[in-house]
């Protein structure tokens, strides 16, 4: 499904951001996001023969409001710049690792998976199993299929400043430990997102971050 329109309508969007221009363009907006709801169609139908997990989530399941949240506004915009969906078991706000795509002007589309900032208990098993199977961990991390769709690697933006409570300081994998999110993601240019074979892209980004998929999953599943 191409996003011909969504982009120039987000754009507008972000050029007009209150609630008089988007009530005197929502026949526009209904039609972008008919667009997008068609776009995330296409990618469950792959991704869910990635992860059977996935099996019977539709659209609506995955895709975000565009209205912001207040719990997290930045600014007074009422709507989001952007386009989104996570798809992973049990819907967009479910506690487990997944897949995300957001779709954005000027070069602020990404693709990712992943698990962003989980629960402290989700957290804490995650941090044990790479504690007791680092091995495991680092040739996931380092998996050249992953650092091709994802060069940067795990994103280290979230982390601790030490160790966290438990582990010594002088761990050699404090510098993993420490992290607060385990998500990889890489941005993609207007050009690429206007190609018919977008949807093929994101989903072969989506296949090389699974192992990193299912590493969090199962730690988060574990006792």
């Amino acid at each position: 499904m191409p996003l011909d329109f969504v982009l120039p309508f987000l754009r507008d969007l972000a050029a007009n951001n209150n609630k008089a221009w988007m009530d005197a363009h929502r026949a526009d907006y209904q039609r972008a996001r008919a667009e997008y709801t068609g776009f995330v169609a296409e990618l469950l139908r792959g991704a869910t023969q990635l992860e059977p997990a996935l099996t019977g989530i539709k659209p609506q399941d995955v895709m975000f409001r565009i209205n912001k949240n207040d719990r997290f506004q930045q600014s007074d915009e009422p709507y989001k710049r952007h386009m989104g969906a996570g798809i992973k078991r049990g819907g967009r706000h479910s506690p487990w690792a997944g897949f995300f795509v957001a779709v954005q002007p000027d070069g602020e589309t990404y693709i990712g998976a992943g698990r962003w900032l989980p629960e402290p208990a989700q957290l804490a098993r995650v941090r044990q199993e790479i504690h007791y199977n680092p091995e495991a961990f680092h040739a996931m991390r380092q998996e050249a299929e992953l650092l091709r769709y994802f060069p940067a690697g795990l994103d280290m933006t979230q982390t601790l400043k030490t160790a966290p409570k438990g582990y010594d300081r002088a761990d050699p994998d404090v510098e993993w430990l420490r992290l607060k999110s385990f998500f990889v993601w890489q941005p993609v240019p207007d050009a690429e997102v206007l190609r018919p074979d977008f949807p093929t892209h994101v989903l072969a980004a989506w296949r090389a971050a699974l192992p990193l998929v299912h590493f969090l999953n199962e730690a988060m599943a574990a006792d």
